[in-house]
């Protein structure tokens, strides 16, 4: 029994089976050096990692600062702590300070030992805030904050503004790729390669550390002069890896 040929077709139906087979060895000498051209191209790669780093100078201070206040009762420390704290932050947002928040709001028990047994002899309850100020103006905030209530300075540091942090991330990523192909083109000019295409990019990072935080005082001990504060220069690092074909 013959098979019916198909539809439309030129051939008897006996012949196309024969000829598919055929058609098949075709196409596969075709895809089989395709992919072994592409597996070539996978594992001829050179990775590298390239490095930028842009220093912009700070423009701005922050301050951490709080007020801590002690005596017998929980209720008694409580409510003096949140009536300097509210003139504090009063204060603060006279003086148009950025990014203002609370960052601590502490009630603890006081102790005291006799004959190795303790006992509560008060209460101790404070209040912390975070804001940024020009760093030309610290000073001379710090001073008024403590005259409006504060009690600690809990610590300072400097960063750049927003915008200069963003400009200098762009141009960290800059240096860092450039930085990974002057690697690279050493490496395959040493070797007696040429590089063909760049296959995958990675961007490691491009950020600016956490400023470190300095200065951990009684407010009392400052509050009679002026204090000095002075900025200094920020790191924004980016880091980028390119993996290149040869």
């Amino acid at each position: 029994m013959t098979r019916a040929a198909l539809p439309g077709s030129q051939f008897p139906s006996g012949n196309l089976w024969k000829i598919l087979p055929l058609a098949l060895l075709v196409c596969a000498t075709f895809v089989l050096p395709a992919l072994a051209q592409e597996k070539e191209k996978m594992w001829r790669t050179l990775s590298v990692s390239g490095r930028g780093v842009e220093t912009i100078p700070t423009t701005l201070a922050q301050v951490s600062l709080g007020v801590e206040i002690q005596g017998k009762t929980a209720q008694e420390v409580q409510q003096e702590a949140a009536r300097k704290s509210s003139a504090v932050v009063a204060f603060l947002k006279s003086q148009n300070v950025e990014k203002l928040q609370t960052t601590g709001i502490r009630l603890n028990p006081v102790y005291s030992y006799t004959n190795n047994v303790q006992r509560i002899t008060g209460y101790a309850a404070s209040n912390t805030v975070s804001f940024r100020i020009p760093t030309e103006k610290a000073g001379t905030l710090l001073d008024d904050a403590v005259k409006a209530g504060a009690t600690q300075i809990n610590g300072i540091s400097f960063v750049a503004n927003d915008e200069a942090i963003a400009a200098a991330q762009k141009q960290a990523l800059k240096e860092a790729t450039q930085d990974a192909r002057q690697q690279a083109d050493a490496v395959f000019s040493a070797l007696g390669f040429k590089s063909k295409e760049i296959v995958s990019i990675q961007v490691n990072n491009a950020t600016a550390p956490p400023p470190p935080m300095f200065l951990r005082a009684e407010a009392a001990k400052v509050a009679d002069s002026s204090t000095p504060v002075v900025g200094g220069e920020q790191e924004v690092e980016a880091s980028v890896t390119l993996q290149i074909s040869y």
